[in-house]
C-alpha cells in the first residue's frame, strides 16, 4: 500500500503529538485502531520551534509524510494561532497543515486529548486511591500536575451519543485554602505573584513555590529547591521541609479535585495524570489527597462514593486520545 494511500476510516499515516511544557512525544498510526508506533519524545528546548522537532522526529526514523495530524498541546486553543503557556513555541494552525501538506489537521488541549483516551483505559493502566465504583456514563473529571496544571473531563453528549471531552483552562483558577498554615503559604504567593492560581502550587514549578514559602512560613528562611529534589527527598524521608511541601502539594491538589468532581458531577470517577503525582507511587496514597478529596460538608458521602485513579500510562494515553480525537465525528477537522 502506498504511504500515502487514504484507509477507510480516515487520511493515514497519522502523525500523533503531545506537546507538553518540557517534552513533546510522538507517534504514527498507519490504520483505523491501529497501534501506535514509531513513539519517540524529546525535550521542547533542545528545539526553537515545534515545525523543527516534527521535521527532526519525522527524519529521525525515516518516517513517510503523514496525511493526517492531531496535536494535543498545554495550552488553550482559541483560533488559528496557538500559543503555548509554559514555552515559547508557537505556531499557526492553517499554516503548519499547509507545510505539513496535511488533509486533516486538528489542535486540541492537551488534557482534552488525555480525557478522550481514559473511557480506553484498562484496570493495569491505573491505580484507585479511594472511592467507590464508578458509574456508567456519568461525567469523568480529569486533572494533571506536571509543567502546569492540566483540567478536563468527559461529559454525556445529548441523546446518549457518548462522551465529550471538555476543553478550558481550569489549572487557572483562583486557589485558597482555610487551613492556617496553607493560607500563610498562599498569601506569600499571593505577595510574589498577585493572583494566585491552582497552577502557581499545583505544578513542578508550584512545588518550588510551596516549598519556598512553607520555609519562609515556618522561619527557615528561604530556600529553593528544585521540585524533583523535594520529591524524591520527601519519598526518602531525608528531610522534614520536602515531605511537609510535598503534603502540602497533595492536599491542596485533592481540594481542587474535591472541587473539580462536584462542579462536573463526576460520578464517572476523577483520574489524575501529568508528570508528577504517577511518580510518588504509594506515598500519595497515605498523603492528605483523599481526605481533602472528601472534606467537602453536606457532600462528602457524594465524594466518597467516587474513585479517584492515578494515569500510570499517561504519555502513550494522550497520544491514544489524539488519535480518538480525529475519529470522533463531534470534532471537526481543520
Amino acid at each position: 500500500m502506498n504511504a500515502r494511500q487514504p484507509v477507510e476510516g480516515g487520511a493515514f499515516p497519522r502523525l500523533l503529538a503531545d506537546v507538553g511544557g518540557t517534552n513533546v512525544r510522538f507517534a504514527t498510526q498507519l490504520r483505523p485502531q491501529g497501534p501506535l508506533l514509531h513513539r519517540a519524545g524529546y525535550a521542547c528546548a533542545d528545539f526553537e520551534t515545534f515545525w523543527d522537532a516534527i521535521c527532526h522526529h519525522q527524519w529521525r526514523l525515516g518516517l513517510a509524510a503523514p496525511q493526517a495530524c492531531a496535536i494535543g498541546i498545554a495550552t488553550a486553543i482559541t483560533g488559528d494561532h496557538v500559543r503555548m503557556t509554559n514555552h515559547h513555541w508557537s505556531f499557526s494552525i492553517r499554516g503548519l497543515k499547509q507545510a505539513l501538506k496535511l488533509e486533516r489537521l486538528l489542535v486540541l488541549n492537551d488534557f482534552s486529548a488525555l480525557a478522550l483516551a481514559l473511557p480506553a483505559l484498562t484496570e493495569a493502566d491505573c491505580w484507585r486511591v479511594g472511592g467507590g465504583a464508578a458509574v456508567a456514563g456519568a461525567p469523568i473529571a480529569l486533572l494533571g500536575p506536571g509543567t502546569g496544571l492540566g483540567v478536563s473531563g468527559l461529559v454525556p453528549a445529548v441523546c446518549g451519543a457518548g462522551l465529550v471531552p471538555i476543553g478550558g483552562e481550569g489549572g487557572h483558577v483562583s486557589l485558597a485554602s482555610f487551613e492556617p498554615e496553607e493560607a500563610a503559604v498562599l498569601q506569600l504567593l499571593r505577595r510574589e505573584f498577585g493572583h494566585v492560581s491552582a497552577e502557581r502550587a499545583l505544578s513542578g514549578p508550584g512545588l518550588e513555590n510551596l516549598y519556598r514559602a512553607l520555609a519562609e512560613v515556618r522561619g527557615l528562611g528561604r530556600r529553593a529547591q528544585e521540585a524533583a529534589a523535594i520529591s524524591a527527598a520527601a519519598l526518602a524521608g531525608s528531610d522534614a521541609l520536602s515531605e511537609a511541601a510535598l503534603a502540602l502539594f497533595c492536599g491542596l491538589l485533592g481540594e481542587v479535585a474535591g472541587n473539580l468532581a462536584l462542579t462536573l458531577g463526576a460520578r464517572g470517577g476523577l483520574y489524575i495524570g501529568g508528570g508528577i503525582v504517577p511518580r510518588l507511587g504509594d506515598w500519595f496514597g497515605r498523603s492528605p489527597f483523599r481526605a481533602r478529596f472528601e472534606a467537602k460538608g453536606r457532600f462528602t458521602s457524594y465524594l466518597q462514593a467516587i474513585p479517584t485513579l492515578v494515569v500510570r500510562s499517561g504519555e502513550e494515553a494522550a497520544l491514544l486520545g489524539a488519535s480518538r480525537a480525529l475519529d470522533a465525528a463531534s470534532l471537526s477537522s481543520c
